[in-house]
């Protein structure tokens, strides 16, 4: 692809697609996943996050397709419970993530974005004298109601937050639908962290992770989304809940246009002005061409150089 600017932007996409047991091999200008009955054609281009789950193989020209079309691949478990890994995004700008670096690194400018993403959670103004501690507090009390009224309103007993990964079947169906819904949300806010530039490392309010700033970005929908959703589906308790989850949350996700607010959000989060951040997509002219060097400040104010020595 030689200009990134043809493809759709990452909020027009749908939001994911999940393979399991099946061979993905390029096909015509897209991909197809084939299986015993034979090939799905898949337009690529349309889709933000491919998931590929166990029994899954996938060629290197589908791999490319991928790549060219920008849409970021990830390797997980089975019923995307787990994350293990997953691809680059598309973006060619070094901006975005520097931004963010600059952001974390400064105490005070790090602090401004832990507030308002605490603050984003909340539909009401928060009064900006609140420490991190008391809104982070005012969080824990909103996640705990909002737990509180989804047990009431399904019938769906709520004993806690609990589950061991190493004995998935053993968690009761409220939450293991919850970490199901949750790993779709994570996949959905990653891939559109990574479609934009930013590091999905680099958290505010999460940190230490190589998905820290996934997960503060996906916080700012759980309430809304995922806890629901997770609830329902309990309720509903289909056969196999696992896949249940995942396409309710495909529904939601489209049905909300999730992808149309991540964006913005990360960049009201971060404090980004319209008209300052570089374009979401910014290829190089020629990828053959070498990039800036940097310089120390003061060292380029104060070396001068002969114009004839530089050639």
């Amino acid at each position: 692809m030689e200009d990134l600017h043809l493809l759709p932007q990452i909020r027009d996409r749908i939001s994911s697609l999940y393979v399991e047991h099946a061979r993905i091999d390029r096909h015509e200008k897209s991909i197809a996943v084939w299986d015993e009955t034979g090939f799905t054609p898949v337009p690529i281009a349309s889709i933000a996050v491919l998931m590929l789950g166990p029994g899954t193989s996938v060629t290197q020209a589908a791999i490319t397709t991928l790549a060219d079309n920008n849409c970021l691949v990830i390797w997980c478990g089975e019923e995307n419970v787990r994350f293990y890994a997953a691809g680059m995004g598309g973006t060619r700008s070094a901006y975005p993530i520097l931004m963010q670096a600059r952001l974390a690194s400064d105490p005070q400018l790090r602090l401004e974005v832990v507030k308002r993403m605490y603050r984003m959670r909340f539909e009401v103004g928060m009064d900006a004298a609140l420490t991190v501690e008391q809104l982070r507090g005012m969080e824990g009390v909103r996640v705990r109601e909002t737990y509180a009224l989804m047990s009431k309103q399904t019938g769906i007993e709520w004993t806690g937050r609990t589950y061991d990964r190493n004995n998935w079947a053993m968690a009761d169906p409220v939450n293991r639908a919850l970490s199901c819904a949750n790993s779709c949300l994570y996949g959905l806010c990653h891939a559109a962290i990574l479609a934009t530039g930013y590091s999905p490392a680099i958290g505010f309010i999460h940190t230490g992770k190589q998905l820290s700033f996934v997960y503060d970005v996906a916080d700012l929908y759980k309430a809304e989304i995922s806890i629901p959703l997770a609830f329902q589906i309990a309720k509903e308790l289909p056969e196999n809940l696992e896949r249940a989850v995942r396409l309710r949350c495909r529904d939601i996700f489209k049905e909300t246009k999730l992808l149309q607010r991540v964006i913005p959000d990360i960049k009201h989060a971060l404090g980004v002005k319209a008209g300052t951040e570089e374009a979401d997509f910014a290829p190089d002219a020629d990828p053959a061409m070498p990039t800036d060097l940097w310089t120390p400040e003061w060292e380029r104010e104060n070396t001068s150089v002969n114009p004839e020595d530089a050639n």
